[in-house]
């Protein structure tokens, strides 16, 4: 990899990562990189001053922290083809991060940057809009939004716990009414994170397709599907106006979404590209691991019976 510009985000107000977040930048800068460090979190986002600050191509994101440090990354440098070296420094599960102790000797990491001994593994990233009127408009009433894991569409009431009635259609074809505590609408990446906490299919990160997932649905037919990466999913609110559905992207807030109005979900035009450092990284070593499903901790003999 040819390496020259860098930026490196670190999780806010967290000593640890601010600490490599220093000396990776000291490295690199030692190397004859240009680096822009900055904190991430949710009062803190670095992204638009590290794309609006640098007039060339920025070639490596080094991002020190958690998922939710990843996922940010990812939202904001995804469309710009950035590779990201997210690494779990701070962080707490790390289901999208290296693990620490690849990354504790960074001098040997930075030789194998610039060496090229290393994978990029590509995820699939979903975009949002929100339409006003039938779906006959395809002007967006808001700006496109991206995420990584999911979007979310619930209700949101100061003094009750709300019930959502959101219809929902898949190219411009009634699927179903859900009525519950609201729907997410998730990538393969997605499907290990609130997806999997609302019973919905877990999907190879590998994959791209696309899950639909009721959150509490009242209905008991109510249930998940998985659908082609190209559909596009279409979710109505339909609830009296006093109430306020809301669009969220990775846990994040993008906007309030009206009776009348539209949620379109797709498949994004871009993806996210994560550096792997791991020689013999496993999608599901990492479930067993993240998970602690049975085989990582209950170990019996296999014998091999010959007939």
């Amino acid at each position: 990899m040819d390496i020259k510009r860098v930026i490196i985000a670190h999780k806010a107000r967290d000593d640890m990562s601010r600490h490599y977040a220093e000396q990776s930048a000291r490295q690199l800068e030692h190397r004859g990189c240009q680096v822009l460090m900055g904190p991430s979190g949710p009062q803190d986002n670095p992204y638009p001053v590290f794309l609006a600050s640098s007039t060339h191509k920025i070639d490596l994101a080094v991002v020190l922290g958690g998922d939710g440090t990843a996922l940010a990354a990812a939202r904001h440098l995804a469309a710009e083809g950035i590779p990201m070296l997210a690494v779990n420094v701070g962080g707490h599960l790390g289901f999208l991060t290296e693990n620490f102790e690849d990354f504790k000797d960074t001098e040997k990491v930075w030789d194998r940057l610039f060496e090229d001994r290393y994978a990029v593994q590509l995820r699939m990233m979903l975009q949002s809009a929100v339409f006003d009127g039938d779906r006959s408009n395809l002007k967006p009433a808001s700006d496109r939004f991206l995420g990584l894991n999911e979007f979310c569409i619930k209700p949101a009431s100061a003094d009750r716990m709300p019930t959502s009635i959101l219809e929902v259609e898949v190219d411009g074809e009634i699927v179903d009414q859900y009525q519950g505590d609201g729907l997410i609408v998730a990538s393969p990446t997605g499907s290990t994170c609130y997806t999997a906490s609302a019973n919905g299919p877990i999907m190879h990160a590998g994959m791209a397709s696309i899950s639909v997932t009721p959150i509490c649905p009242l209905s008991l037919s109510s249930r998940p599907i998985v659908l082609p990466p190209r559909s596009i999913v279409s979710v109505w609110p339909l609830q009296e106006n006093d109430l306020t559905t809301k669009l969220w992207a990775d846990g994040v807030l993008c906007t309030a979404i009206w009776p009348g109005q539209r949620v379109d979900v797709r498949m994004a035009d871009c993806q996210a590209k994560f550096i792997i450092l791991r020689e013999n990284y496993s999608f599901f070593q990492t479930l067993r691991e993240k998970l602690q499903w049975a085989g990582a901790r209950i170990k019996y003999q296999n014998y091999h019976r010959s007939s």
